[in-house]
């Protein structure tokens, strides 16, 4: 192999001795301008928004998450560098493909600008805002740079509502004059539903025979099924009762707000203010996923294993459901307590059968 002359130096040599190694190599050292990863080079002449919004429809992304995500990308695409004109909203969402590939990359200090103006937020804020930027940069062929680096966020313990606020709570939901009262906490608290998946429930999802609901599309896009009692029963036949008495009303919905259209989760949320007002709960104490925590801590005082309860709250992953568990240490006594109890009794009745086992052995060998 023959050696290189000293006066023809790599231009890539020469690159990172003049510091370039912290910027984009020029297009002569690279040999051709950047483009976008072959497995959407056919979209790139088109909106960029348009192409990405499909690709997260076709992985299933929630609308939370489709939301969180653009958010998150129109921030990074709008972020300026030193001397650089800020463009309107209209202008980058109508950029194509291959436009956006080039504003993004991860070499040109765009994101480390970005990154500036999301000091101020709280760390799960800009966490949420990375995950979304780092999907439309794996989508563009590019990877988030190792010195950008997640804020850690404090792990602290979701607090249910305690059992004289909860009580107060039931008291209020059933003599308000807000007919949505009652059976939104009655069903947030026997079914552990999401505030999502409980404005999405159509009426025929919703059977109150068999005392459960099918729960299409949840988090995830994965169905479950989700229990109430008959006391939950009588709550969702008076409900129902009065909403087919209205004039206008969406003939799927199962929930209608005072207009007769499909509940939303602001319309929820609007109800839980009300509601904590009128129980001397604070507002900040009170929202349905409060109360999703209230169902699983229930189930867990109750004996239920948390196997269960992540089936029923609708957890891929059983660490998240271990996250809504208040366990105190009186219920975390009284599980070990049962854990300790089973393994003895199991344990004797293992010595019982050895002790029976050697019982018969010895009578065949001295059948007298």
């Amino acid at each position: 192999m023959t050696e290189r002359k000293s006066g023809g130096a790599s231009p890539w040599a020469a690159a990172v001795r003049q510091g370039q190694q912290n910027h984009r190599f020029d297009d002569s050292i690279v040999g051709h301008p950047p483009t976008v990863p072959s497995r959407v080079q056919r979209l790139a002449s088109l909106p960029w928004l348009d192409s990405w919004k499909q690709q997260l429809k076709a992985e299933n992304k929630s609308e939370h998450t489709v939301r969180s995500y653009l958010i998150s990308a129109m921030g990074l695409a709008s972020a300026t560098l030193p001397g650089e004109p800020g463009l309107s909203g209209s202008a980058i969402e109508h950029m194509n493909v291959q436009i956006m590939h080039n504003r993004i990359d991860p070499n040109n200090g765009r994101i480390d600008a970005w990154m500036q103006s999301l000091s101020n937020l709280a760390p799960s804020t800009v966490n949420a805002r990375l995950a979304g930027a780092t999907h439309l940069l794996k989508w563009l062929g590019y990877h988030m740079p190792d010195h950008i680096v997640r804020p850690k966020k404090g792990k602290h313990l979701p607090r249910p509502l305690e059992p004289d606020e909860l009580a107060q709570l039931r008291v209020v939901a059933k003599r308000s004059e807000n007919p949505l009262a009652n059976v939104v906490v009655t069903v947030l608290l026997q079914t552990g539903l999401r505030v999502s998946e409980l404005c999405a429930l159509d009426d025929r999802d919703v059977n109150v025979h068999t005392l459960s609901a099918r729960v299409t599309s949840g988090k995830g896009d994965k169905d479950r099924m989700v229990m109430f009692s008959e006391s939950g029963a009588k709550v969702i036949e008076c409900w129902r009762r009065h909403r087919d008495g209205r004039r206008k009303c969406d003939p799927d919905a199962f929930m209608v707000n005072s207009r007769g259209n499909r509940l939303t989760s602001r319309n929820v949320q609007k109800l839980m203010d009300k509601l904590a007002d009128d129980s001397d709960i604070p507002r900040s104490r009170l929202s349905p996923h409060t109360l999703r925590h209230n169902f699983a801590t229930g189930l867990l005082n109750g004996g239920a294993d948390i196997v269960s309860i992540q089936k029923l709250m609708g957890h891929t992953n059983i660490t998240a459901t271990r996250v809504y568990l208040d366990i105190t240490d009186p219920t975390l006594r009284e599980v070990y307590n049962r854990a300790q109890a089973n393994e003895l009794g199991e344990q004797l009745s293992r010595e019982e059968e050895e002790a029976d086992a050697d019982l018969e052995e010895a009578k065949i060998a001295d059948p007298a």
